[in-house]
Protein backbone atom coordinates (compact mmCIF):
# COMPACT_ATOMS: atom_id res chain seq x y z
CA UNK A 1 0.00 0.00 0.00
CA UNK A 2 2.87 2.38 0.70
CA UNK A 3 4.36 1.98 -2.29
CA UNK A 4 1.56 1.70 -4.20
CA UNK A 5 0.78 5.67 -2.91
CA UNK A 6 4.66 5.98 -3.02
CA UNK A 7 4.46 6.17 -6.96
CA UNK A 8 2.16 8.70 -7.28
CA UNK A 9 4.79 10.91 -6.08
CA UNK A 10 2.77 14.37 -3.91
CA UNK A 11 -0.22 13.60 -6.34
CA UNK A 12 -3.47 12.34 -4.82
CA UNK A 13 -4.90 8.92 -5.21
CA UNK A 14 -8.54 7.79 -4.55
CA UNK A 15 -9.05 4.77 -2.93
CA UNK A 16 -10.81 2.71 -5.57
CA UNK A 17 -7.32 3.30 -7.51
CA UNK A 18 -5.80 1.94 -5.07
CA UNK A 19 -7.65 -1.42 -4.79
CA UNK A 20 -7.60 -1.80 -8.45
CA UNK A 21 -3.42 -1.18 -8.46
CA UNK A 22 -2.71 -3.57 -5.92
CA UNK A 23 -5.48 -6.22 -7.20
CA UNK A 24 -7.05 -6.29 -3.88
CA UNK A 25 -10.64 -5.96 -2.44
CA UNK A 26 -12.19 -2.77 -0.82
CA UNK A 27 -12.59 -4.65 2.78
CA UNK A 28 -8.74 -4.98 2.78
CA UNK A 29 -7.62 -1.68 1.81
CA UNK A 30 -9.79 0.85 3.60
CA UNK A 31 -9.11 -0.41 6.69
CA UNK A 32 -4.98 0.08 5.92
CA UNK A 33 -5.12 3.27 4.69
CA UNK A 34 -7.85 4.02 7.79
CA UNK A 35 -4.56 2.62 9.96
CA UNK A 36 -1.78 4.62 8.05
CA UNK A 37 -4.19 8.26 8.44
CA UNK A 38 -4.16 7.03 12.24
CA UNK A 39 -0.44 6.67 12.63
CA UNK A 40 0.61 9.80 10.43
CA UNK A 41 1.62 8.06 7.23
CA UNK A 42 -0.81 9.16 5.11
CA UNK A 43 -3.42 12.27 4.84
CA UNK A 44 -6.74 12.60 3.39
CA UNK A 45 -8.85 15.05 1.95
CA UNK A 46 -12.58 15.35 0.74
CA UNK A 47 -12.49 15.45 -3.39
CA UNK A 48 -13.47 18.86 -3.63
CA UNK A 49 -14.86 19.45 -6.91
CA UNK A 50 -16.23 15.90 -8.12
CA UNK A 51 -17.10 15.36 -11.39
CA UNK A 52 -21.37 15.99 -11.74
CA UNK A 53 -23.39 13.30 -10.71
CA UNK A 54 -21.17 11.78 -8.31
CA UNK A 55 -20.46 11.85 -4.94
CA UNK A 56 -17.41 13.27 -3.47
CA UNK A 57 -15.00 10.88 -2.43
CA UNK A 58 -11.62 10.98 -0.41
CA UNK A 59 -7.98 11.30 -1.15
CA UNK A 60 -4.93 9.47 0.14
CA UNK A 61 -1.29 10.76 -0.35
CA UNK A 62 1.72 10.04 1.68
CA UNK A 63 2.91 12.39 4.42
CA UNK A 64 6.16 13.30 5.53
CA UNK A 65 7.02 10.35 7.39
CA UNK A 66 4.75 7.88 5.27
CA UNK A 67 7.14 9.03 2.29
CA UNK A 68 9.92 8.05 4.18
CA UNK A 69 8.64 5.02 5.21
CA UNK A 70 8.36 3.87 1.84
CA UNK A 71 11.70 4.78 1.23
CA UNK A 72 12.85 2.61 4.05
CA UNK A 73 10.66 -0.19 2.65
CA UNK A 74 11.93 0.23 -1.12
CA UNK A 75 15.85 0.44 0.40
CA UNK A 76 14.83 -3.25 2.36
CA UNK A 77 12.98 -4.82 -0.30
CA UNK A 78 16.62 -3.94 -2.04
CA UNK A 79 19.24 -5.20 0.31
CA UNK A 80 17.83 -8.42 0.93
CA UNK A 81 14.91 -10.51 0.92
CA UNK A 82 12.08 -7.56 1.47
CA UNK A 83 11.35 -8.99 4.71
CA UNK A 84 10.79 -6.06 7.51
CA UNK A 85 13.64 -5.09 9.75
CA UNK A 86 13.26 -6.39 13.83
CA UNK A 87 11.59 -3.49 15.28
CA UNK A 88 9.47 -2.36 12.24
CA UNK A 89 6.46 -0.97 12.66
CA UNK A 90 3.90 -3.77 11.76
CA UNK A 91 0.75 -1.93 9.14
CA UNK A 92 -1.48 -4.67 9.45
CA UNK A 93 -1.89 -7.32 12.10
CA UNK A 94 -0.45 -10.51 11.58
CA UNK A 95 -2.69 -13.35 10.82
CA UNK A 96 -2.81 -16.22 13.83
CA UNK A 97 -0.82 -19.54 14.09
CA UNK A 98 -2.46 -22.29 12.82
CA UNK A 99 -2.59 -25.15 15.10
CA UNK A 100 -2.07 -27.94 12.35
Amino acid sequence: MITALAETGAGWSHGYDLCRALGLKAGTVYPILIRLAERGQVETVWEADPPRGRPARHLYRLTTAGAELARTIAALARAGDGAPAAGAPRLAPRAAARPW
